[in-house]
């Protein structure tokens, strides 16, 4: 990649996930020790219902914990250039989608028409939105960022030294 082609802006977007695989093993092995404790008082006292919910309970969390984990591995890639905005989203899974947008006739907006905001960038009738997990305080930064960038793109700063003043 020459020097002109380089990115005036890029940026990685992945959600927020703090719990970590070992941080999942201990919230499910918990979960799993309180409700065998409970099933056993609830199976004593005569109430084997309670039991059989109770056996369904730490399973279902454990999956609904590995999905929230797997749902981790989505990211967008945002990179500008001079020539155009590249979005490429990564799902789950690992299936990649690029969405390019002219830079000349990009918009970039902050909607907050349906309640929390949403970075919205179009061109030409087309658009996509980007940030979408992020939370507001950032997609206001996204905003921001992104507004800079596009600026310094289409209004680069030329310095020359031969048009300099020389200071003797």
């Amino acid at each position: 990649m020459t020097p002109a082609e380089a990115p005036a802006f890029e940026a990685l977007i992945v959600p927020h996930r703090s719990l970590t695989r070992k941080g999942r093993l201990f919230v499910v092995t918990g979960c799993l020790a309180l409700t065998a404790a409970l099933a056993v008082r609830s199976w004593l006292w005569g109430a084997w219902p309670v039991t059989a919910f109770s056996l369904v309970e730490v399973p279902l969390l454990a999956v609904l914990l590995a999905i929230n984990q797997r749902r981790a591995r989505a990211s967008e890639l945002i990179m500008l250039d001079s020539a155009q905005l590249t979005v490429i989203r990564t799902d789950a899974a690992g299936r990649r989608r690029h969405h390019s947008l002219p830079a000349a006739w990009l918009r970039i907006d902050l909607d907050a028409t349906k309640g929390s905001p949403r970075v919205v960038l179009s061109s030409h009738g087309r658009g996509c939105e980007v940030g979408a997990f992020l939370h507001e305080a950032d997609k206001v930064s996204l905003f921001e960022a992104l507004q800079t960038a596009l600026h310094r793109a289409r209004n680069p700063r030329f310095d020359n030294p031969q048009l300099r003043q020389d200071e003797c």
